[in-house]
């Protein structure tokens, strides 16, 4: 079979691209059927099937095309363009398992990941400097040589796999997923290096918790979640991240020397914290902070608050009941700071309109009435919204 050129389309093959772009997926796979099809045929631009599939976000006609053969790495497009830049982070990893090359430059010098941060697509970018095939961990759980056992027990590469690809790099949600043991390739990028260091530094963590109590890792996890007086910060947690990343191996990483620049500066206790920096770092999202994420395990998108303060936000029952033992010392003292900001808007509401002459008290009055029962119905007065505490005896629940 000849080598596709540009624009060398049967007929057949434009009727592809037609149906591609109609995302009718059984009618595609017939085709794809026909001797008079190239799974890699090329458009007058260069492009091919799976580049239209993958720049129309159609996850489904991607996956129809690598099975059917098609090359990720086929790129004869003038500007180079990239299959990873369509905004939709299921084709991107789909893009990568399949082997796609992420140092490629289009035809202004831009990789696949500067080129999705420039145009805003940061889960993508989050996906192609986290990504590590699971075909690469699986080497490892077979023994090579002379090796009479893997390195890694094929049970926990599962496990392991999960947390490597992981971008929340909370201590407790790593604890969530912990395993024995954490690889480090030689070839892998500063962002991937640094984040299997901070693996392993958990992991060696946690080994020397079950060394010394035979049990469980309650303490430690106890010990990351415990707050200090009058304001519940985790001192040790930060403590402790900042202490990984001080150990990191590579000392002229231009990551570390990054990390180090943004973190020694802050007082304990102060922001950015260690975690959020790191995560940053990790995750390559200059605005992940605008969303919110669990006090206790770190997940983002938690909906959830305390009920008593308003003030902390937890993605269920679970993690609150979890984080009640150091929170329950600050709630209160929350609360009441809450309480003060509100008067303190209240007072400067009604002080404006008095001021101004054009607005009755009440009118304030009133608003500030309807921000209460805003807050209530993404607080106390929503199940979905709220969880309860019942300090007398620990227990969680919902309103």
């Amino acid at each position: 079979m000849s080598v596709p050129k540009k624009g060398d389309l049967t007929d057949t093959e434009k009727e592809l691209l037609q149906v591609i772009a109609a995302g009718n997926v059984q009618e595609a796979s017939r085709l794809l059927g026909s001797k008079d099809v190239k799974v890699n045929c090329l458009d007058e631009y260069g492009m091919t099937p799976l580049m239209h599939a993958a720049y129309k976000g159609k996850a489904d006609m991607c996956k129809l095309l690598l099975q059917h053969g098609a090359d990720v790495n086929c790129n004869e497009h003038e500007h180079g363009n990239s299959l990873f830049c369509t905004g939709k982070t299921e084709i991107t990893w789909m893009m990568l398992d399949a082997g796609a090359e992420t140092d490629a430059v289009n035809s202004v010098g831009r990789t696949a990941a500067q080129m999705a941060a420039f145009v805003g697509q940061h889960d993508c970018v989050t996906v192609i400097n986290n990504f590590f095939s699971r075909a690469r961990l699986d080497y490892y759980t077979k023994a090579q040589g002379l090796e009479k056992e893997p390195k890694l027990p094929p049970k926990l590469a599962g496990h392991l796999h999960k947390i490597i690809m992981s971008t929340n790099l909370n201590p407790v949600k790593v604890l969530e997923l912990i395993c024995e043991k954490c690889i480090k390739q030689q070839d892998m990028n500063e962002v991937l290096a640094m984040k299997m260091h901070y693996l392993s530094c958990v992991l060696q963590k946690c080994a020397s918790f079950l060394k010394d109590r035979q049990d469980n890792l309650d303490s430690l996890i106890k010990s990351l979640l415990k707050g200090r007086d009058g304001d519940g910060f985790p001192v040790f947690q930060e403590k402790f991240i900042r202490e990984c990343i001080r150990k990191f191996p590579y000392c002229d990483a231009t990551l570390l020397q990054q990390l180090v620049r943004s973190i020694a500066p802050v007082e304990i206790g102060s922001d950015p914290s260690a975690l959020s920096v790191l995560t940053q770092a990790i995750t390559g999202q200059v605005g992940f902070m605008d969303a919110d994420f669990c006090t206790t395990c770190g997940e983002k998108g938690a909906e959830k608050r305390c009920s008593i303060c308003k003030m902390v936000i937890y993605c269920g029952q679970a993690c609150q009941k979890l984080h009640w033992f150091s929170h329950k010392k600050v709630c209160k003292s929350l609360q009441e700071e809450r309480e003060k900001h509100e008067a303190e808007s209240a007072a400067r509401l009604q002080k404006q309109a008095q001021a101004d002459g054009d607005q009755p008290l009440e009118a304030v009055t009133g608003g500030m009435e309807e921000l209460t029962v805003s807050q209530d119905e993404t607080g106390s007065s929503s199940a979905n919204q709220t969880v309860d505490v019942n300090s007398e005896t620990d227990f969680v629940t919902a309103d």
